[in-house]
């Protein structure tokens, strides 16, 4: 029996036809993570992932892509081959360098940094909401950014609207409007899949857990950012 007549007998049992399937799959490759709270569309596509989720994993285990599904904040996360997963124990040995993977170029990576430490400081102090977001405003991130990287958000509007908008696709953050992102007092919701876009050990770089750490790594803070710029764009 052929691979297509498997999946279809297996879909049958699971009341899905195979265009359902099909659009799962084609939605998660194409955009490389579906979330529930995104839209009626993923929420759709995420309850369907439920439903088959091992035929899904079954698929694409041949192609050595693993899958990151997050019960609580009801997310699921593809990662290429050859990606480091946080949380995932790596295979003993690995046939793949780059594969088909797309990483996010050094703003961004500088920005999804950022974005980290600042959810990190909001869930120790307690300001996560219930779906497990952060609010953040967009002169707060500017801020954040000057402090921690020691350099400014993209001057020119566009190139900044261009950043949010791929975290956006990347589900790590929402916001309303593209126009929101013209205003210093707009605000932009991290959403708690950032954690699984940074390593604890890049994060423990830039965000010490004590006064302590904090006070002995301040003069090298720059030199561990672009380290961990290197780290972060490694685990995406």
């Amino acid at each position: 029996m052929i691979l297509s007549e498997l999946i279809a007998t297996s879909l049958k049992k699971l009341n899905l036809s195979p265009d359902d399937f099909s659009e799962l799959l084609i939605r998660l490759l194409d955009y490389g993570v579906i979330s529930r709270d995104e839209s009626h569309v993923e929420a759709k596509l995420y309850d369907r992932y439920i439903i088959c989720q091992d035929l899904v994993e079954d698929y694409l285990s041949p192609l050595k892509v693993r899958l990151q599904h997050d019960n609580k904040f009801k997310f699921v996360r593809l990662y290429p081959p050859g990606a480091s997963v946080p949380g995932m124990i790596d295979p003993d040995s690995d046939a793949f360098n780059n594969g088909f993977r797309v990483k996010p170029n050094q703003q961004e990576v500088a920005v999804i940094l950022v974005l980290r430490v600042e959810y990190e400081k909001s869930l120790r102090e307690g300001q996560v909401d219930e779906k497990g977001c952060v609010l953040l405003p967009l002169e707060g991130l500017a801020i954040a950014h000057k402090n921690l990287l020691r350099r400014s958000l993209p001057d020119n509007l566009g190139e900044r609207k261009a950043i949010f908008k791929r975290l956006r696709q990347l589900r790590l953050i929402h916001f309303n409007a593209e126009a929101d992102l013209e205003s210093a007092e707009s605000w932009i919701s991290i959403q708690p899949s950032i954690t699984s876009f940074v390593s604890s050990e890049v994060l423990d770089s830039l965000y010490p857990q004590t006064a302590t750490d904090a006070n002995s790594s301040s003069s090298n803070t720059t030199n561990n950012t672009s380290n961990s710029n290197e780290e972060a764009t490694d685990v995406l």
